[in-house]
């Protein structure tokens, strides 16, 4: 079914993206158009007739601009049934003329409080009642009224327009009508957001008394974690930005649910690290990591880590992958990679290995920090309610650490103790981290005691060796790094007991002295951080 052509649209936008374009298209098919302010300027200014809307209404603006919209010649407009006799004959008694067309975007209120030290009244002033209210008009009335409120589906309605003489097809109606809905639910969320996380004078806090989410559909799964599960991909409604929701399926199978999730880890990983570096992820933990100029030594060193957990796991990478790289990944069985790029050669070769999945980041691969003015939050869903926090984004510097011990690291000692100190972030607590020349030697995650993940990373590293024949001691000569304090000395007699030579944790235990004093006794090097990265 296609609605009868486009004869009247009604134009106010706060962003004037593609507007150019559409007036003109609008324009040459005939199309009165309505508008207001400078969103009328803008289109009068490209020699496009325009009928301010306090024309049409016959009533001023007022109130600085607040009451202008607000008539029944708007509503009326748009909110009345065309093929409704009743409704009809009202119109013609009340001199109601049909809109068909609208085109909205709201006053900026999202970008408004964004801006560091946005006040209340700042805030309120770009709240927008007449916009909402005829983008819901329109939605509602969708069999007969088309709504825009992205310049992106500006062309496509052009598009339909041509090929149905000016009309539109009620499909795409009620597709941008439910795109409509979900807009102005996502402004009054922000505005609901940003205004009950105010505190007693006003300043904007970070958790609002009424949490409102919102997230749009990107894809359906085959399944959960397991088979039996249902589940889909969403993403949040925030810019575009370097991350899993920001990336494009080169080649492969569909992604899967824990793809994805494995696939989210090691890019977050990987982000940590100005250097080039390569991350292996194993049900979300990392089992090899390493950094090198040259990406293919590090793929190798990152997989000789754990060879056996690397086997069918999540690869992510912090520069383009290479032909050399692509030639060692493809002999063996991984999942999926994560990177910036893939040159032409690698993707060739990468191509022979069908099901491979293939992520390009679509954005320049950056740190894991908070950006200014924006704090990135962390969502846990628990039965019956939702954790939120502040996403672990902090970062260590040189001058954060404490010496604690009677000897300080050397120098490879604390850049191998730093990056021990990044990686250990990404593993599920109790984690335990030993590394040696900028690569994870023994990774133990996940256990209930903390000496527990030191023997399983030791036991690990030694399973390696084996694996790989290599002679002497796998830990010997490495660092380790504690995503907590030591509660008794036990951790650090055990790094000891394997060869580790320094050791970097938050400190803040009862028992420091005791944990420091066994360090001195083994000769060991030790820096506090005083900063933990617990991750459940």
């Amino acid at each position: 079914m296609s609605m009868n052509p486009i004869k009247r649209a009604l134009i106010s936008v706060s962003d004037k993206t593609g507007l150019t374009i559409l007036g003109e298209g609008l324009a040459s098919f005939g199309v009165s158009i309505l508008s207001t302010g400078g969103t009328a300027r803008a289109l009068q200014s490209l020699d496009i007739a325009v009928e301010e809307v306090s024309q049409f209404t016959g009533f001023p603006e007022m109130l600085d601009g607040r009451i202008k919209t607000l008539h029944p010649r708007i509503h009326g407009g748009l909110l009345g049934v065309r093929d409704n006799r009743k409704h009809q004959t009202q119109m013609k008694e009340n001199q109601l003329e049909p809109i068909d067309l609208v085109v909205i975007n709201l006053y900026p209120f999202e970008a408004t409080v964004a801006r560091p030290g946005c006040t209340l009244d700042e805030a309120v002033e770009n709240i927008d009642i007449g916009g909402p209210a005829m983008i819901r008009s329109a939605a509602k009335n969708h069999r007969w009224v088309t709504v825009l409120v992205d310049p992106e589906d500006y062309i496509r309605v052009l598009t339909e327009m041509r090929a149905n003489h000016g009309a539109v097809s009620a499909r795409t109606n009620a597709e941008l009508a439910r795109k409509a809905f979900a807009r102005t639910a996502a402004y009054d969320a922000a505005i609901a957001n940003w205004l009950t996380a105010l505190d007693k004078e006003n300043k904007p806090g970070l958790f609002p008394e009424v949490l409102t989410l919102q997230f749009h559909k990107h894809q359906e799964m085959r399944y959960g974690e397991n088979p039996h599960q249902k589940a889909a991909f969403y993403k949040d409604a925030s810019p575009p930005g370097c991350n899993i929701a920001n990336t494009r399926q080169l080649q492969g199978k569909e992604l899967s649910f824990n793809n994805i999730n494995d696939a989210n880890g090691a890019f977050e990983l990987v982000r940590e690290f100005s250097e080039p570096t390569i991350a292996i992820i194993k049900h979300t933990n990392p089992c090899g990591v390493a950094s090198d100029p040259d990406l293919t030594t590090a793929y190798l060193r990152a997989r000789d880590t754990d060879p056996v957990s690397a086997f069918g796991g999540v690869i992510a990478v912090n520069r383009p992958v290479d032909e050399r790289l692509a030639k060692e990944i493809a002999s063996t069985f991984i999942e999926a990679i994560i990177a910036p790029g893939f040159s032409d050669s690698a993707r060739t070769i990468l191509a022979g290995k069908s099901n491979l999945r293939l992520l390009e980041s679509l954005s320049p691969v950056t740190p894991a920090t908070t950006r200014e003015g924006i704090v990135r939050m962390d969502l846990k869903r628990v039965v019956g309610g939702l954790l939120v926090q502040q996403a672990d984004v902090g970062e260590l510097r040189e001058e954060n650490l404490k010496l604690v011990t009677e000897r300080a690291p050397t120098e490879q000692e604390k850049r191998d103790l730093l990056f021990a100190w990044k990686v250990a972030k990404h593993v599920k607590s109790n984690a335990i981290v030993y590394a040696r020349d900028l690569t994870t030697v023994g990774v133990g995650a996940g256990q209930m005691s903390r000496v527990d993940s030191s023997r399983i990373a030791i036991a690990k590293a030694n399973d390696a060796a084996v694996a790989s024949q290599r002679e002497g001691n796998p830990v010997a000569g490495s660092v380790m790094a504690s995503d907590a304090f030591f509660p008794f000395r036990d951790g650090v007699d055990a790094a000891a007991a394997a060869g580790a030579t320094a050791i970097i944790q938050p400190g803040g235990s009862i028992r420091d002295d005791e944990v420091i004093a066994a360090a001195n006794a083994h000769g060991m090097a030790m820096l506090f951080t005083g900063m933990r990265h617990f991750k459940h």
